[in-house]
């Protein structure tokens, strides 16, 4: 039986949505189980996977759809089986609320939770064996499964924690498994809510030089103050010339499909490694295997990240004094909100408060 619990968020109807007409209203949440724990959200960082999500762009949603993955709340009531939380923790829920989490399932028994055929994402998804869809935090309440919420450590403030919810782990985990760190040179691409924690994250993981990768050097001034040496401007004749195989790691956040992945590859040392993270709504240009071939360059994509990683983020920018770069709102202003991130607006993540 569907729950008849009642929570309230902001509900996208249709594809119009996006446009800054999300409604107010009650929804149904999944039925409470001994696993779950039910949060008042108090934070919830906007992501460009909402927008993708309400206007349909990755595919049809499941209108009503209540978006936000970047939560951040206090626990209100726990299951019984519940055990590594208290009533009035404060904890942070990710992109992903669920997998298997089974002892025989390769990917949940190997960091690769987001890889688990039976993940379930935070929102318009459905839980693995029920008609129960998930809801994200775009919400005064979420009730998730116990075992994708994390503590947030007591250093770092809620509206900071938010946007690494999603933002963050998204970077934080490709740059760990592809070794950023001493001796290694580091670009990322894109320099907006993801690139930006990209450039954070290479940075506290020790990586000796890190640049931003971007079409103009408009944004030189907050790549310098986020601790990179410089920023590349790919809309500058033959600027990949000068970078030929200087970078150990290129992490991509750019979510335009007519990216220059042949100049990304061609500044790639031989066995450097290209992470694509972003991902374009069209597809992108044909590619050649040549770069791939005689440079021994390596074409990857990363998804989230896993429960170990989530952890260690928070703990190593609590201790490290990261700091998201947030424009802070009242949840109430969020269709105001999204009509600024449709423009570009956010510098470099909004978050909305409760």
């Amino acid at each position: 039986m569907p729950s008849t619990d009642e929570f309230t968020g902001w509900l996208g109807l249709d594809a119009k949505s996006v446009e800054g007409n999300l409604v107010k209203a009650t929804f149904n949440p999944k039925v409470f189980t001994d696993d779950d724990i039910d949060i008042k959200i108090s934070h919830c960082g906007m992501c460009a996977s909402d927008l993708h999500t309400l206007r349909s762009g990755w595919g049809a949603s499941l209108y009503p759809v209540v978006v936000g993955h970047e939560i951040i709340g206090t626990i209100t009531r726990k299951g019984k089986n519940v055990t590594q939380f208290e009533i009035g923790d404060r904890v942070g829920v990710g992109a992903q609320c669920a997998s298997c989490l089974k002892d025989d399932c390769y990917e949940c028994t190997h960091d690769n939770e987001p890889y688990c055929t039976e993940r379930v994402f935070t929102y318009n998804d459905k839980f693995t064996g029920t008609d129960d869809v998930a809801y994200g935090g775009y919400a005064l309440q979420g009730r998730y499964p116990a075992s994708f919420a994390f503590k947030i450590p007591d250093g770092l403030p809620s509206e900071v924690a938010a946007p690494m919810m999603c933002g963050g782990i998204t970077v934080y985990s490709p740059l760990k498994r592809n070794g950023a760190g001493p001796g290694k040179t580091v670009g990322i691409v894109g320099i907006g809510g993801l690139g930006h924690f990209g450039l954070l994250f290479a940075k506290a993981l020790g990586s000796d030089k890190v640049y931003a990768i971007s079409r103009s050097k408009a944004k030189e001034a907050d790549v310098l103050a986020m601790g990179a040496e410089g920023i590349i401007a790919t809309k500058e004749p033959g600027w990949a010339k000068d970078w030929t195989r200087k970078f150990d790691l290129i992490v991509s956040t750019a979510n335009n499909a007519d990216m220059p992945l042949h100049e990304y590859l061609s500044i790639l040392k031989p066995g450097g490694r290209f992470v694509q993270v972003g991902l374009p709504e069209e597809p992108i240009p044909q590619l050649q295997f040549g770069p791939l071939v005689t440079m021994n360059v390596h074409l990857l994509g990363s998804l989230l990240g896993s429960r170990s990683e989530i952890t260690e983020m928070l703990e190593i920018s609590a201790a490290k004094g990261i700091k998201s770069w947030v424009q802070s709102y009242p949840m109430e202003e969020v269709n105001e909100v999204l009509k600024l991130m449709e423009a570009g607006e956010a510098k470099y993540r909004f978050v909305l408060c409760n």
